[in-house]
């Protein structure tokens, strides 16, 4: 009978034993699941810190030497309306009001709206030129041209660009540029703002005050956004160091889709510079005048010409590879030597100009 009983307490305690394991494992199994459950679900909440590799839409794309040109086309392109697109957005975001003035005009205003959106590199191609100084040489290879008024007229592959120059007052040819400007029946696919307000007119540039630039904007310029042009900002004359743009900027109702610059440096390091100053508005850029010049203690062109061909090749290559410009020119502009004009005085390119032909052959 006593060991019956010994035997029973011992198969008891067994039991006991075992039930208490089986808990301790039941318990542990839980914990380590629910540790894991809110692991998975930090890790769910966290940003994939190498999945989404950062981008704006303010950058074309940059473009390659000629061996792949025909790809880059397309690159150009592709890219060009990629942006257009996030910028399209980025209008309708803060143009809900001003939808309501584009549409005002759009009653009163006959002008004829662009029929098919375009990227920021006309004709895929970032290389131009200003003035239409050989036009005809350079035609097959660059995408845009102007000369500063509101209806450049020569014919050619190259997309002819418009622009309001002043705001009618700047000098003794103003007023017939704003009254040609007026008579724009047909939204071209750009067009360039004011020349360099921010400097004193008479002296190549449009000399106006802020106000005036947002008054003559909001009533000339602006409207075509509605039409489908995109529009480039005034440019400036003191490259870097402007605070017009700034200012009008914040006054304006109808926002620019590109930023038109003017660069006028002798290296490359005052040219990154200015390109960076310009990105911090955060649309593409539109270089629409560039040369060499010291403007370290004023305004010096460049006169040694082995000096010169060096900037336009060493300019030429940074312009396509930097993705923030969307298009340059070469500047035939006032005040800037006798060694820098792209053509001489018979119309043949310069040794400037073929410098430049040299360097843009090698991408278009």
């Amino acid at each position: 009978m006593k060991a019956l009983h010994v035997f029973v307490a011992l198969t008891l305690l067994a039991c006991d034993a075992l039930a208490s394991q089986h808990n301790v494992a039941r318990h542990h199994s839980r914990q380590t699941t629910g540790l894991a459950r809110r692991a998975n679900r930090r890790n769910s909440c966290k940003a994939p810190v190498s999945s989404k590799t950062p981008t704006t839409s303010t950058q074309p794309p940059a473009s390659t030497p000629k061996q792949s040109n025909g790809n880059q086309s397309n690159g150009n392109q592709s890219n060009g309306n990629q942006s257009n697109g996030n910028q399209s957005n980025d209008n309708k975001n803060n143009g809900n009001g001003n939808n309501n003035n584009n549409n005002d005009n759009k009653s009163s205003n006959p002008v004829k709206s662009v029929q098919a959106a375009a990227g920021f590199t006309p004709n895929g191609k970032k290389a131009g030129t200003s003035s239409g100084n050989a036009l005809s040489t350079l035609d097959s290879h660059i995408g845009w041209w102007y000369d500063w008024s509101p209806n450049p007229s020569k014919q050619g592959q190259a997309m002819p660009v418009p622009m309001l120059w002043g705001g009618g007052n700047a000098d003794g040819t103003d007023a017939s540029r704003l009254a040609k400007f007026k008579t724009i029946s047909q939204a071209p696919q750009y067009m360039l703002g004011f020349e360099e307000p921010d400097c004193a007119a008479g002296g190549g540039s449009a000399g106006m005050s802020v106000s005036e630039g947002v008054s003559k904007w909001e009533q000339y310029i602006a409207p075509f956004k509605a039409k489908g042009t995109k529009l480039g900002s005034p440019s400036m004359c003191h490259q870097a160091a402007e605070t017009w743009l700034k200012q009008f900027s914040k006054q304006i109702s109808t926002d620019w889709d590109f930023t038109n610059i003017h660069v006028n440096k002798n290296n490359m390091a005052g040219v990154r510079a200015d390109l960076d100053h310009y990105a911090s508005y955060g649309k593409p850029i539109w270089v629409s005048e560039f040369a060499c010049v010291d403007d370290s203690t004023g305004f010096e062109p460049c006169t040694d010409q082995g000096q010169i061909n060096k900037f336009i090749s060493d300019i030429v290559d940074l312009f396509e590879s930097d993705g923030r410009v969307a298009a340059y020119a070469y500047s035939n502009g006032m005040g800037l030597g006798n060694v820098w004009p792209m053509t001489t005085s018979s119309g043949a390119l310069s040794a400037s100009g073929k410098a430049y032909l040299a360097a843009i052959s090698k991408y278009h």
